[in-house]
């Protein structure tokens, strides 16, 4: 399959000195994931919203390791241009700090992973500098954090008062100064996230955060039109799959009802005689 020059953390960096946009994408699976090789999405996340999207939990909590891992490499193996960033799940990373590197370690040797990703503030120094010291490069995922949905009483915006949006800025710099490779922003006002992006060395990945990060990530079902109920107010639905999906299914279960399918093309012919000798019996 042929590639694209391959996207590093390097790569990144040097969009950000340029003051070039990248566009993030989560992926979950090897057909997607070719899909976005070829349209020249920069990073992939594989996102603990698989969770969510794919197994039809309402919150990522039950997200397995061993099932992202899973993920991770079959979107690498469709997917060998962008960065790929595996998404540590639920208390892979919490308990001790060896624990979150040996997790960590099984995305970047398992899966072929770039980078893993951490959701936290910044009491998340001492594991995020461990994990860099072990050569992993980490994204700190800020803001919102959907793995504290149940601490935080749901999901809604972060950081809207001015002391808020200070310790988020403050929690940003500590996390880049102990090693982070990037900050990931979610649901908070484009003024702190901008501040971010301004005052650390480090790409400053948006989600909901406004215009002025680095790159901009969204889940892909949302922006395809394919989850249910109603997506986050910072999504822009591309396309409505959902729909056309489910108009291609009724007109599949019409066709097969109505013996419309299969029709005589679609199907394989005998060999040159043998049907007149099958019809002698």
């Amino acid at each position: 399959m042929p590639t694209r020059e391959k996207v590093t953390l390097s790569t990144l960096a040097e969009y950000k000195r340029a003051g070039r946009k990248f566009a993030v994408l989560t992926c979950y699976d090897y057909s997607h994931a070719l899909i976005q090789e070829e349209a020249g999405v920069e990073v992939i996340l594989v996102g603990d919203s698989a969770a969510q999207v794919l197994l039809g939990h309402p919150t990522t909590l039950p997200i397995t390791m061993d099932f992202m891992v899973t993920l991770a490499a079959a979107v690498r193996r469709g997917a060998p241009s962008p960065l790929l960033i595996g998404d540590m799940p639920y208390l892979s990373f919490n308990i001790s700090i060896p624990e979150a590197i040996r997790n960590a370690g099984r995305f970047m040797a398992e899966a072929g992973c770039d980078a893993v990703k951490i959701e936290g503030d910044g009491r998340l120094v001492d594991t995020v500098a461990a994990m860099s010291a072990a050569s992993i490069p980490v994204v700190a995922h800020l803001g919102l954090r959907p793995q504290a949905v149940h601490l935080a009483g749901g999901y809604r915006a972060q950081s809207r008062t001015a002391d808020a949006a200070r310790a988020l800025i403050a929690d940003a710099q500590a996390l880049a100064a102990a090693g982070a490779a990037m900050i990931l922003v979610e649901a908070v006002p484009p003024e702190p996230a901008q501040r971010i992006a301004r005052t650390v060395d480090v790409p400053v990945i948006g989600c909901g955060a406004g215009a002025g990060c680095d790159g901009h990530v969204v889940v892909l079902h949302d922006m395809l039109g394919l989850s249910a109920g109603p997506a986050p107010r910072f999504i822009r639905r591309y396309a409505d799959l959902r729909t056309d999906i489910g108009r291609a299914v009724r007109e599949y279960i019409s066709d097969i009802q109505s013996g419309k399918y299969p029709a005589a093309e679609h199907g394989y012919s005998m060999l040159p005689g043998e049907a007149e000798k099958l019809a002698r019996g």
